[in-house]
């Protein structure tokens, strides 16, 4: 069973719908036991970084997705729930992030016609060995909405793309996994990559 964290995210159906349309059990839930019996567990997320950490705080899911994290269980978070995983963001200048992984969320740079925020679709440069990126074609095309992106600091970025800047657009550590692009309106690469998510080993108790 995949737990979706329920902290009154905007896409939180869309996710769910994507789960449920390739066939896996779903829970939208912020239930302390829910989630943490989960077999995966996922953190979605649109909109400002520090209304969704004010969020996460009130519902008591700080120290829970930390707990999630340390068991093993494999966790994704989808755009706003990537960049939630850093310790600050630009968006959001004084509100701590959760932390678990290091690196920068920083404003993407206005450069000439480009307008921002960045919506649409933009092809990905895969490392090649992102496992949420199995079964896939080289440079596939994904949907993005963000206006701010990641700069990691460690080792972790399995597929990056370019809108203004170079943006780190999918890292993995362990059993964490985050793309700042939507999956689950990315067609179906999209849907391959959550399927990918799906089928990895481990988590549950």
């Amino acid at each position: 069973m995949i737990g979706i964290i329920d902290y009154d995210a905007g896409n939180l159906k869309s996710v769910e719908k994507a789960l449920l349309h390739l066939g896996q059990e779903t829970v939208v839930s912020r239930d302390r036991e829910t989630l943490l019996h989960a077999d995966k567990v996922i953190l979605p997320g649109v909109g400002s970084f520090g209304a969704a950490m004010e969020n996460l705080e009130k519902y008591g899911l700080v120290e829970l997705i930390h707990e999630i994290v340390e068991k093993n269980t494999p966790f994704l978070g989808i755009c706003l729930g990537l960049q939630l995983l850093f310790e600050e963001s630009e968006e959001s200048p004084g509100v701590k992030g959760l932390g678990i992984l290091k690196g920068k969320i920083l404003r993407i740079p206005e450069n000439g016609d480009l307008k921002i925020p960045h919506m649409g679709w933009n092809s990905l440069k895969l490392s090649g060995d992102g496992r949420l990126f199995k079964d896939l074609p080289e440079d596939p095309y994904v949907y993005f909405v963000h206006s701010y992106y990641l700069k990691a600091e460690e080792n972790i970025v399995k597929a990056r793309t370019w809108y203004s800047t170079d943006i780190d657009a999918s890292v993995e550590k362990g059993n964490v996994f985050a793309c700042q692009f939507h999956p689950e309106k990315s067609s179906r690469i999209g849907l391959q990559i959550l399927k990918n998510f799906a089928e990895l080993e481990g988590g549950g108790c």
